[in-house]
């Protein structure tokens, strides 16, 4: 990470759900609070997490503009970590939580991980692949399918997301 960059300040305080109800919602909310760190990066507030047997296994927010990569998206870095937890690229049982719907890059490693759910927030109807643009999981020729659940949290994850690029556009 690029210690020069500065931080921003997010006006989003972050969310600490109960651990004793480890559903969709406490995952997405965990997520969310990595698109908080992301922001406080000045990266675009992306956040996921990777859940296998209730317990968190790979966690990361966007870091592209910090590490000059443009792979470091949230979903290729906790893809990585999963990985590493469990020695195994294949990630049979495991859910991709993510605030947004991922791109072609990161809905190709979602499938190619051999992960069993992804449940994303915000669709992407420009760039998603998991059904917004196009959808990589229903190709018929594909020997791997997800689960998918969308809109888990939709409204907070997008007004992030718009808060932002809002921020941003002030900027410039």
């Amino acid at each position: 990470m690029d210690s020069t960059r500065p931080s921003l300040p997010c006006p989003f305080e972050k969310v600490h759900p109960s651990q004793l109800i480890r559903d969709d919602e406490f995952y997405m909310w965990q997520a969310y609070n990595l698109a908080i760190d992301a922001w406080r990066q000045d990266e675009v507030p992306i956040g996921a997490v990777i859940e296998l047997g209730g317990e968190i296994i790979g966690s990361a927010f966007n870091q592209r503009d910090g590490t000059r990569d443009p792979t470091a998206h949230a979903e290729i870095l906790a893809l990585g970590q999963a990985s590493q937890a469990v020695a195994n690229w294949r990630l049979v049982g495991a859910t991709l939580y993510v605030t947004k719907e991922p791109c072609p890059m990161c809905s190709g490693a979602t499938l190619m991980s051999r992960l069993k759910r992804v449940v994303y927030a915000v669709p992407d109807p420009k760039m998603g692949c998991l059904g917004g643009a196009i959808d990589l999981n229903g190709l018929p020729q594909s020997n791997h399918h997800l689960e998918i659940t969308r809109g888990v949290l939709e409204k907070p994850c997008l007004d992030l997301l718009r808060a932002y690029f809002q921020l941003k556009r002030r900027e410039d």
